[in-house]
């Protein structure tokens, strides 16, 4: 499976950005997608992820202001940031997990930047 993210960029607190992450190849069997987040010298943090039946979940930091949506067909996964804050810098990442395996596959990363 490789995943590909786009959307990441520059904006001001209080602005929104939509990100994307489109996957392909063996992706039959994904169930959960995800959005993870870094930042340098920080652990990866889990943001938020969908399940196949459109079960979702977030970090509490994001929850009211975060919407993580999927398109089946498409084989993508979206992440709706709206009123964002500094301290939502960081590189996003997309996964999706086979169900089959158990394996989590991890796209390329975005950076998403806001400033004050």
């Amino acid at each position: 499976v490789q995943l590909q993210a786009s959307g990441g960029g520059l904006v001001q607190a209080g602005g929104s950005l939509r990100l994307s992450c489109a996957a392909s190849g063996s992706t039959a069997s994904i169930n959960r997608m995800a959005w993870y987040r870094q930042v340098p010298g920080k652990q990866r943090e889990l943001v938020a992820f969908i399940t196949s039946d459109g079960t979702t979940n977030y970090a509490d930091s994001v929850k009211g202001r975060f919407t993580i949506s999927r398109d089946n067909a498409k084989n993508s996964v979206y992440l709706q940031m709206n009123s964002l804050k500094p301290e939502d810098t960081a590189v996003y990442y997309c996964t999706a997990r086979n169900s089959n395996s158990g394996r989590t596959y991890w796209g390329q990363g975005t950076k998403v930047t806001v400033s004050s």
